[in-house]
């Protein structure tokens, strides 16, 4: 009995132990050589890391002790020459031969690993950046092919899943496409140089050509055959918007100009509503136009404006949301309105904010909204607010808040104070006042077992539900310099509208407003989207948005170590350290998967070491 409690002391002690020290580590789960000097890399959405070389491309995926993918035939790839399709698995690459003239394109699946495309491989003498067509999970690609096609001129489709050719059209003349196509009741519209021309996509033929020119893009309309086509006029400064019949005609007798370029729209059943945007151009007063969105409603009809009168915005747009009677809008400069489809105001009057709108959702009780300067829950029908008032605070650098259920309140961080406020009452309370080190705010609050958990890059803290401080840790900066997390930036940012047509294809709203803290909805919804979608690497997407973030438990702060700059692993309900890697660089180069659990780091010229974050 005596040896018994030995070892159960033992193990208790041992256990001590492993709570007072963090784990270190020192060396990776696994090591990747991509065999190049590493330029740069990032963590796609489908959690495959992309990375550039001075041979090519690489990739890495989770959990996978080989790269899943290698071309070393690209040469160094340029950062403009790449083009990182969000919430899909692909990534385009286009590159420029010999005095710009031939223009190499491919795709690759970074899932698979596969090139699904490539204009040499598949006939192309040059080509022009591909588009990608989703739910279809087609591709389209238009230029010239090689010397067996006598160069012609074509409009290829491709299954992105097989990577097969499924159609090949050779255009007549010396015609070329000129803007984003579209997949309409079993014809493909190209937007070509001599005006667009719809293609049966089961006989091959050309069914009609339209003398309609300098289409950008088109959109599906509300009966499923006919479509609307966005011209660009005015040398590229606005849009006209024409509706087509499926059997190519005008259906309205004139375009409607609206003021700068289309920059978010909805097709209802009662009208299009159009967001278009004009850009300062820098000139005096006198000769440009004023900076704004400008907000219309359309009759699908005729194309006229159903609004005599169309809604001041005196800013540009920053939340536009259609519902069921109307359309309410939010201004980055501050203010929200809101118009029913027949032009009507349907607030007493358009409602005063502070700038910069970070929350518009629905709640229970109406509509938050949260400023950087002031709160308030607003009822949709009269916008006036629930609270008698709206709540106002001292202009704050970083602003979070979260719903604190049990008690009914709405907690929000306003970088130096949290604030209570009663959802019923709308009574407020300094809840906590705190200070973060190196200048910082919180830029994240959640509630967790124990309360409030606040972060920021350097800084964490724990308040209890009563709003006393249960712990606060800060962990160094390794310093500016050295913080070198890296990204492609503009390569990053690429129209979304391609992932979210899955949704519109499908009837939605994708202007809906959602949910207040409707982070797991979202989730859930794109993990919808992409099994919609279907094919293994959307399939795979699906689950890794589906499943709980690896990290959920924990933060990741790069910072000074005794042994030199590390990351720490940093548990959200203690705030102490669970883990440390050891990075051993004083410029660290890496990137965090929160959903997989793996922490890449470059490590020398060609090496990439990926750690284990979940044990």
């Amino acid at each position: 009995m005596r040896k018994i409690k030995h070892i159960l002391l033992a193990f208790s002690c041992f256990q001590l132990i492993n709570v007072i020290y963090a784990q270190k580590v020192d060396s990776p789960n696994y090591t990747y050589d991509v065999g190049g000097n590493i330029e740069k890399m990032i963590l796609t959405d489908s959690g495959v890391l992309l990375i550039t070389h001075n041979s090519g491309l690489a990739g890495i995926k989770p959990g996978e002790a080989a790269l899943v993918f290698n071309f070393d035939d690209y040469g160094k790839v340029k950062e403009e020459e790449i083009n990182i399709i969000p919430n899909t698995p692909y990534v385009m690459v286009g590159q420029t031969g010999f005095g710009g003239i031939s223009s190499k394109q491919s795709v690759i699946d970074v899932v698979t690993g596969k090139r699904v495309f490539d204009t040499k491989a598949n006939g192309w003498k040059a080509a022009g950046q591909p588009t990608l067509l989703l739910p279809e999970n087609k591709l389209i690609v238009s230029g010239q092919r090689t010397s067996k096609e006598k160069f012609a001129q074509a409009v290829g489709i491709y299954d992105m899943v097989t990577g097969n050719e499924e159609k090949l059209f050779v255009l007549k003349g010396f015609d070329y496409m000129v803007g984003r196509p579209a997949i309409i009741n079993g014809g493909l519209i190209i937007p070509a140089r001599k005006g667009m021309t719809r293609i049966d996509l089961a006989t091959g033929n050309e069914t009609w050509t339209l003398d309609l020119k300098g289409v950008s893009f088109i959109e599906e309309a509300e009966d499923g055959t006919s479509m609307y086509a966005f011209v660009t006029v005015n040398n590229g400064k606005n849009h006209e918007i024409y509706k087509v019949s499926g059997s190519g005609s005008l259906m309205w007798p004139d375009g409607n100009k609206v003021k700068g370029l289309v920059s978010n729209f909805e097709i209802t059943p009662k009208g299009i509503a159009v967001v278009s945007d004009v850009a300062d151009t820098g000139q005096s007063k006198l000769l440009s136009a004023k900076a704004q969105s400008n907000i219309s409603f359309l009759s699908s009809n005729n194309g006229e404006d159903l609004w005599d009168k169309a809604p001041k915005t005196k800013g540009y747009v920053q939340h536009f949301y259609i519902m069921d009677d109307g359309i309410l809008f939010g201004i980055a400069e501050g203010g929200i309105n809101k118009i029913s489809f027949d032009g009507t105001p349907l607030f007493k009057k358009p409602l005063k904010t502070g700038e910069n709108i970070h929350t518009m959702a629905l709640t229970p009780k109406g509509m938050i909204y949260i400023t950087d300067e002031d709160a308030d829950i607003i009822d949709l029908t009269s916008g006036e607010s629930i609270w008698n008032k709206p709540i106002k605070y001292k202009r704050a650098k970083a602003v979070t808040s979260t719903y604190d259920a049990s008690q009914k309140r709405y907690m929000i961080s306003t970088g130096e104070d949290m604030l209570a406020i009663d959802e019923t009452t709308g009574d407020i309370s300094n809840f906590a006042s705190y200070e973060f080190k190196e200048k910082e705010d919180p830029t994240q609050l959640e509630i967790r077992g124990g309360g409030f958990f606040l972060s920021s890059n350097q800084n964490v803290m724990m308040l209890d539900f009563e709003g006393n401080k249960t712990f606060q840790e800060h962990y160094a900066s390794p310093g500016k310099s050295m913080f070198a997390k890296i990204a492609f930036g503009v390569l990053a940012v690429a129209s979304t509208t391609m992932a979210m047509s899955a949704a519109v294809r499908a009837g939605a709203n994708k202007n809906a407003i959602g949910q207040y803290n409707s982070y797991g909805a979202d989730m859930d919804r794109k993990s919808k989207m992409f099994a919609e979608i279907g094919g293994a690497s959307f399939n795979e997407m699906a689950k890794r948005f589906k499943a709980t973030s690896a990290t959920k438990d924990a933060l990741f702060i790069l910072t000074k170590l005794d042994e030199g700059v590390g990351l720490v692993k940093v548990n959200k309900d203690s705030g102490k350290i669970d883990k440390e890697i050891i990075l051993k660089d004083k410029k660290p180069e890496y990137e965090v998967d929160e959903l997989g659990g793996y922490l890449y780091y470059k490590s020398g010229g060609s090496n990439i070491y990926a750690y284990d974050l979940q044990n």
